[in-house]
């Protein structure tokens, strides 16, 4: 039998026999289908069919997790962990190609009533072809200059609507209260009322001037999602006018769009997931982002949103904490893309996050959580460098607190009932 190099993992629900389940995800994904053509023989299925090479099962089910499956004649719903394997020969190093192969039609086969991709194993040649983030976490903090505690940044609001000029005076005001890192919306792009152009000329007038004076150069993701040749042309336009930073809807530019972007770009490519509640937020449907991650930064992603603890969304911290770990593991040899942490994150989450990820290699984007602070912007950076500066040395936010007002201004007022 040829060596099975990729691998994948699922849970599946299903009240057929689990390893008959099993072998129909094997046969659609690889050369099977519902009947033996005749060109399936016995040679091309050693060499190609994929294969069940673990099963086991997790727990009985009373009702099915999704409408529309197929029920096995008297056969009770089980769930179960599976992983199958696949030779290299049938796909090659086709990062569009693996995407379909382990997340393609299994998702829709009737059979099942939940199925969902857990993780990927892929052999290094990947990394060959696939380098992964050029920049990564390092090259991340060689831009921003900034070292041994987390990014700290913030998201221009209102997410659409401001004009150039209005977002390079938004832009002002921000870097002169010490961020080190801002973002377009990911819903701002190349808008009639905000075109991308203009808005690179101006916020990037207002970061320009404050390096030259100060030393220290904001970076800015610019959303430059669009169709390929645009992006490009944004690209070359952003690092014309000295910009550090791209950014792009990965879900929706596409793995084939990232790397063309990727391939190109001399800036970090920012991937934000928006989207990413279609793949995630059923228990029994969808990907986790353990194998997400691995898909995007073999594509050239150099930083992963992966939300925060106790986040505005859905997410549970336990998946949170998954994935920012996904991010900062090993993968074949290429870099770790950056974890951007965001989304209702302050001051009152760093202790736990750190106690969590034990990792300061991150991005920390809060909008309310720095705007909002009670004496201001300013006062809203400090408290979350300190909170982190107690993170990292091992003090309660409450102790710390008692030494530094922003600190002690920020867990008043986001956090009145402690």
């Amino acid at each position: 039998m040829t060596e099975k190099n990729i691998q994948a993992t699922y849970l599946i629900e299903t009240s057929f026999p689990l390893e008959k389940a099993a072998a129909v995800m094997a046969g659609e994904q690889s050369c099977g289908t519902f009947l033996r053509t005749p060109g399936e023989t016995d040679e091309l299925r050693e060499n190609h069919a994929a294969e069940v090479l673990s099963i086991e099962e997790t727990a009985l089910i009373e009702k099915p997790g999704l409408p529309g499956a197929r029920r096995f004649p008297g056969g009770e719903i089980r769930q179960a962990i599976v992983t199958l394997g696949w030779p290299l020969e049938n796909l090659g190093l086709n990062l569009c190609n693996l995407a379909a192969t382990v997340a393609g039609n299994l998702f829709e086969l009737a059979p099942f009533s939940g199925l969902k991709l857990l993780d990927i194993s892929l052999p290094k040649l990947f990394a060959e072809k696939y380098p992964g983030p050029a920049f990564g976490i390092d090259g991340t903090r060689q831009l921003t200059g900034v070292e041994n505690r987390p990014i700290i940044g913030t998201i221009i609001k209102p997410s659409v609507g401001l004009s150039p000029e209005e977002t390079a005076i938004q832009t002002k005001m921000l870097i002169d209260a010490g961020l080190d890192f801002l973002k377009d919306d990911e819903l701002m792009g190349d808008a009639p009322h905000s075109p991308f152009e203009r808005r690179v000329d101006l916020v990037m007038e207002v970061i320009n001037r404050f390096a030259d004076k100060t030393g220290k150069k904001a970076m800015y993701a610019f959303n430059l999602s669009g169709e390929i040749e645009d992006m490009k042309r944004r690209h070359d336009y952003l690092l014309a006018k000295g910009g550090t930073c791209t950014m792009v809807n990965i879900n929706w530019v596409g793995i084939s769009g990232v790397l063309a972007l990727a391939k190109h770009s001399q800036l970090p490519v920012h991937g934000h997931r928006n989207g990413w509640g279609m793949f995630s937020r059923s228990p029994v449907l969808g990907m986790e982002f353990p194998a997400y991650q691995k898909i995007w930064r073999l594509a050239g992603v150099d930083h992963m949103h992966t939300n925060g603890l106790r986040n505005k969304f859905c997410e549970s911290d336990a998946s949170v904490v998954r994935s920012i770990l996904s991010c900062l593991s090993d993968f074949i040899g290429t870099k770790s893309p950056m974890p951007v942490l965001s989304s209702g994150q302050w001051a009152g989450q760093t202790v736990d996050t750190y106690e969590a990820v034990q990792s300061t290699d991150l991005m920390y984007v809060c909008g309310g959580g720095i705007v909002a602070h009670p004496g201001g912007i300013a006062a809203g950076v400090e408290s979350i460098i300190q909170a982190w500066d107690a993170a990292m040395n091992g003090r309660s936010l409450e102790e710390h607190a008692r030494e530094h007002s922003e600190l002690k201004q920020a867990l008043e007022f986001f956090n009145p009932e402690k």
